[in-house]
This record gives C-alpha cells, structure tokens and sequence, in this order.
C-alpha cells in the first residue's frame, strides 16, 4: 500500500465509530459504534473483523493492564468486560444522567481522563477518575470533550473541544494526575470540520481527525500543519497507531446510517502507513 493511500479494512456501516484502540496481547484493534453500544474488534493477521458485544452506548474505553477492557458509557456508567460478562465499577454518574462519556484515555500512573457530552440544559466536563475508582471533574464548561494525547516527554496533555474547533495543550503532573496552563495549539476554522479523536506518534506529531474534514491531520509540536491525509467520507473520527510495530494508523469514520450512493463507505475502518510510528497507549488500572 503506497504511504498516505488509506486501505479499506472493515467495511462496517458504523453509526458513529470511535475509540480504536490497539490490544497488544491479543494483537487485534478494538473499536466502538457508539450509539448503537457495539464492540467491535479487527484482527490484522486474518483481515477478520467482528461485533464482540453490543449493550449500552459505549462512548470511549480503555484496557485494563490485565487486558480486560474498561467500558466508558451512557449515564455516566463505568463497567469491565471480559471477554464474556461485563462487570459495574460505577453505576452513573447523577450529573451525566442524561448523557454519556465520549473520548477517554488512560495516563501513565493508570488513572483515566473520561470527557462527557454536552445537553441542551448544560456544558459538559472531563473526569478524572483514580485508579480506586473515586473520580472528580477537572475541567468545565466542555462544548464536546474529544481526542486526547500525551507528549512523549508525558509532561504535558493535547485535549480538544470539538464546539470552539480547539484542541488546547496543558500541563501534567504524573504524581497527581493534575491538569494546568491550558493554552491554544490549534484552532480551525469553520470550512475546515471540526477537530475530534487524536493521538500523538513518536516523534511528539499529533494526528487528529476531522469531522465533517474529511481528513486526518498531523501537526509538529509547535502546531504547524505537517501533513493531511484524505478520506473517502466526511465524517472521520478518530485515529490509533497500531500493529506489532505500530507502523499502522487506524482511522474511524461516522455516517454509516445515511449511506447513499455518494457516500458508499461512511462508518468504515480504514488503515493507513504513514511512515511513521506510534508508541503503545498507557494501560488502565483502575481497581473494579
């Protein structure tokens, strides 16, 4: 596959797929169809993808380091899966009663940052949720609480706002998972998409995706635009590197419920080989 050419992988009509994440134990990608609560997991080796188990709308998740998975959902439910049976460690959340996390991911201690949808009646907000199960919120107001990232230094967080078209950088504390000095990295304007999952590579670039952008987008540290990456859908959603080597970018799309001739492959997962790599996404370690 030439560099930059994305590769059709599952072709899945995903109302909003999100949240691709890497499982490197079991060496296959897990992702999300939000609203309709599926699991879904693709493994490279076969080119086999699957739905392993649908429920509750599942908005972002993250793995255990015993390889279970960490379900983030509606309502503020936090629940583990095992590859069989889910398990609750937080029934909801009162304040997010009427709404659902969306983008999650976990730090380096194993703790989880969980941003939560905005509602008509009230903004939303980004938890933080210790490794003892008891969380806090750690910023408000949120538009939409999307993609998340660590610099490689993990000195510092991307964050981005999907509303305001931000994604802000801050600093990081790693002995108490504090957030501080919000401040601009990037901002786009309203002919551009909105920005929504990220991920950061090796050499510190940060890979957005862009919603109604049909694109994904590398920035240099300093916020620069470096590369843009096309699709063939508009409503791409987040991205992962991936594989033994994490040389694979894995790209979510949305849209597969208004499929039409103009838009055959809206809601697919797609692969790129962008010719660089990634680095392993920290795992959770919240006692449930």
């Amino acid at each position: 596959m030439a560099a930059n050419e994305p590769q059709l992988v599952a072709d899945v009509p995903c109302v909003c797929g999100e949240n691709p994440l890497w499982h490197p134990t079991q060496r296959r990608l897990y992702w999300v169809d939000i609203p309709r609560g599926m699991l879904l997991s693709y493994d490279p080796a076969t080119g086999r993808h699957e739905t392993c188990l649908q429920t509750d709308p599942i908005g972002g998740f993250t793995i255990q380091q015993d390889g279970r998975l960490l379900l983030f959902m509606a309502g503020g439910a936090v629940r583990l899966w095992d590859g069989a049976a889910l398990v609750t460690a937080i029934e909801g959340i009162p304040q997010e009663a009427d709404t659902r996390f969306n983008d999650v991911i976990a730090d380096p201690r194993g703790r989880v940052l969980a941003g939560t949808m905005s509602t008509p009646d009230r903004p939303g907000r980004l938890y933080r949720l210790e490794t003892d199960g008891s969380y806090e919120v750690i910023i408000q107001p949120v538009g939409c609480s999307n993609g998340l990232g660590f610099t490689p230094d993990r000195r510092r967080v991307y964050y981005t706002d999907s509303i305001p078209r931000e994604i802000t950088l801050l600093d990081y504390d790693q002995a108490t998972g504090a957030l501080t000095n919000r401040r601009l990295f990037a901002s786009l304007d309203q002919s551009e998409g909105l920005p929504d999952g990220l991920t950061v590579d090796a050499e510190g670039f940060v890979w957005s995706a862009r919603w109604d952008g049909g694109c994904v987008v590398r920035y240099a540290p300093d916020g620069s635009v470096d590369r843009r990456i096309d699709l063939p859908t508009p409503k791409v959603t987040s991205v992962i590197f991936a594989g033994e080597a994490y040389e694979d970018l894995y790209v979510t799309t949305a849209g597969g419920d208004e499929r039409g001739a103009d838009d055959p492959l809206a809601g697919s997962l797609f692969r790129l080989c962008p010719g660089v790599r990634g680095v392993p996404e920290f795992p959770s370690r919240v006692a449930v």
